[in-house]
Protein backbone atom coordinates (compact mmCIF):
# COMPACT_ATOMS: atom_id res chain seq x y z
CA UNK A 1 0.00 0.00 0.00
CA UNK A 2 1.41 3.48 -0.77
CA UNK A 3 0.77 6.91 0.12
CA UNK A 4 -2.31 7.52 -2.18
CA UNK A 5 -3.92 4.10 -1.66
CA UNK A 6 -3.92 4.64 1.85
CA UNK A 7 -5.55 8.26 1.66
CA UNK A 8 -7.99 6.76 -1.15
CA UNK A 9 -9.05 4.09 1.71
CA UNK A 10 -9.23 6.47 4.68
CA UNK A 11 -11.64 9.18 2.48
CA UNK A 12 -13.95 6.00 1.84
CA UNK A 13 -14.13 4.73 5.36
CA UNK A 14 -14.63 8.66 6.24
CA UNK A 15 -17.25 9.10 3.80
CA UNK A 16 -19.04 6.01 4.72
CA UNK A 17 -19.05 7.08 8.25
CA UNK A 18 -21.07 10.17 7.55
CA UNK A 19 -23.80 8.01 5.98
CA UNK A 20 -25.51 7.21 9.55
CA UNK A 21 -27.67 4.55 8.54
CA UNK A 22 -30.15 2.58 11.08
CA UNK A 23 -29.77 2.05 14.79
CA UNK A 24 -28.36 -0.70 16.70
CA UNK A 25 -29.72 -2.16 19.93
CA UNK A 26 -31.39 0.98 20.73
CA UNK A 27 -34.90 0.98 22.59
CA UNK A 28 -37.47 3.18 21.83
CA UNK A 29 -35.28 5.79 20.21
CA UNK A 30 -37.15 7.98 17.87
CA UNK A 31 -35.85 9.77 14.90
CA UNK A 32 -32.62 9.33 15.19
CA UNK A 33 -30.13 7.67 12.90
CA UNK A 34 -26.56 5.58 13.70
CA UNK A 35 -27.05 5.25 17.39
CA UNK A 36 -25.94 2.31 19.42
CA UNK A 37 -27.19 1.01 22.35
CA UNK A 38 -29.49 4.45 23.37
CA UNK A 39 -32.54 4.16 24.85
CA UNK A 40 -35.64 7.04 24.74
CA UNK A 41 -33.93 9.46 22.70
CA UNK A 42 -35.12 10.87 20.06
CA UNK A 43 -33.77 13.37 17.09
CA UNK A 44 -30.48 12.73 17.32
CA UNK A 45 -27.54 11.18 15.55
CA UNK A 46 -24.80 9.22 16.49
CA UNK A 47 -25.02 8.55 20.10
CA UNK A 48 -23.51 5.64 22.40
CA UNK A 49 -24.87 4.19 24.90
CA UNK A 50 -27.13 7.35 25.83
CA UNK A 51 -30.56 7.88 27.40
CA UNK A 52 -33.50 10.39 26.93
CA UNK A 53 -30.67 12.97 24.69
CA UNK A 54 -32.88 15.10 22.37
CA UNK A 55 -31.29 16.78 19.39
CA UNK A 56 -27.57 15.85 19.67
CA UNK A 57 -25.16 14.27 17.86
CA UNK A 58 -22.06 11.97 18.09
CA UNK A 59 -22.44 11.80 22.43
CA UNK A 60 -21.35 8.39 23.73
CA UNK A 61 -22.22 7.63 27.10
CA UNK A 62 -24.71 10.69 27.96
CA UNK A 63 -27.86 11.09 29.98
CA UNK A 64 -30.70 14.08 29.59
CA UNK A 65 -28.81 16.08 27.43
CA UNK A 66 -30.11 18.24 24.69
CA UNK A 67 -28.79 20.04 21.66
CA UNK A 68 -25.36 19.05 22.50
CA UNK A 69 -22.20 17.78 20.11
CA UNK A 70 -19.82 15.59 20.54
CA UNK A 71 -20.45 15.32 24.57
CA UNK A 72 -18.82 11.88 26.68
CA UNK A 73 -20.02 10.81 30.13
CA UNK A 74 -22.10 13.66 30.58
CA UNK A 75 -25.60 14.79 32.14
CA UNK A 76 -28.76 17.43 31.67
CA UNK A 77 -26.21 19.49 29.98
CA UNK A 78 -27.76 21.50 27.10
CA UNK A 79 -26.72 23.59 24.40
CA UNK A 80 -23.14 22.44 25.12
CA UNK A 81 -20.04 21.02 22.78
CA UNK A 82 -17.21 18.55 22.97
CA UNK A 83 -17.76 18.55 26.82
CA UNK A 84 -16.45 15.34 29.05
CA UNK A 85 -17.38 14.12 31.98
CA UNK A 86 -19.64 17.55 33.09
CA UNK A 87 -23.54 17.78 34.45
CA UNK A 88 -25.81 20.70 34.02
CA UNK A 89 -23.70 22.59 32.08
CA UNK A 90 -25.19 25.05 29.17
CA UNK A 91 -24.26 27.02 26.40
CA UNK A 92 -20.47 25.64 26.92
CA UNK A 93 -17.72 24.42 24.90
CA UNK A 94 -14.87 21.77 26.28
CA UNK A 95 -15.26 21.48 29.62
CA UNK A 96 -13.92 18.96 31.54
CA UNK A 97 -15.20 17.30 34.88
CA UNK A 98 -17.23 20.46 35.21
CA UNK A 99 -20.82 20.99 36.80
CA UNK A 100 -23.11 24.02 36.89
CA UNK A 101 -21.67 26.17 34.65
CA UNK A 102 -22.81 28.53 32.25
CA UNK A 103 -21.69 30.18 28.74
CA UNK A 104 -18.19 28.51 30.11
CA UNK A 105 -15.08 27.86 27.46
CA UNK A 106 -11.84 25.77 28.21
CA UNK A 107 -13.09 25.33 31.99
CA UNK A 108 -11.64 21.75 34.12
CA UNK A 109 -12.90 20.85 37.34
CA UNK A 110 -15.19 24.03 37.80
CA UNK A 111 -18.63 24.19 39.64
CA UNK A 112 -20.44 27.50 39.81
CA UNK A 113 -19.42 29.38 36.83
CA UNK A 114 -20.98 31.54 34.59
CA UNK A 115 -18.98 33.02 31.87
CA UNK A 116 -15.87 31.65 33.35
CA UNK A 117 -16.01 33.70 36.25
CA UNK A 118 -16.82 31.93 39.58
CA UNK A 119 -20.03 32.14 41.52
CA UNK A 120 -21.72 31.62 44.84
CA UNK A 121 -24.09 28.49 44.27
CA UNK A 122 -27.41 30.85 45.23
CA UNK A 123 -26.31 33.19 43.26
CA UNK A 124 -25.78 31.33 40.43
CA UNK A 125 -29.19 29.95 40.22
CA UNK A 126 -30.74 33.24 40.70
CA UNK A 127 -28.46 34.74 37.61
CA UNK A 128 -28.97 31.31 35.23
CA UNK A 129 -32.53 30.77 36.01
CA UNK A 130 -33.02 34.72 34.30
CA UNK A 131 -30.62 34.31 31.78
CA UNK A 132 -32.26 31.00 30.73
CA UNK A 133 -36.08 32.68 30.75
CA UNK A 134 -34.06 35.35 28.52
CA UNK A 135 -32.65 33.10 25.90
CA UNK A 136 -35.61 31.44 25.81
CA UNK A 137 -37.48 34.19 24.29
CA UNK A 138 -35.02 34.65 21.61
Amino acid sequence: MNAAEFHSKLQELVEGSQRLGGNVACVECVNCSGCTRSTFCRDSQGLLRSHFCVDCVMCSDCTQCRASRHLVNCQHCEASESCSNCAYVLHSIRLTGCSYCFGCVGLCGADFHILNQPYARGEYFALTRELARELARG
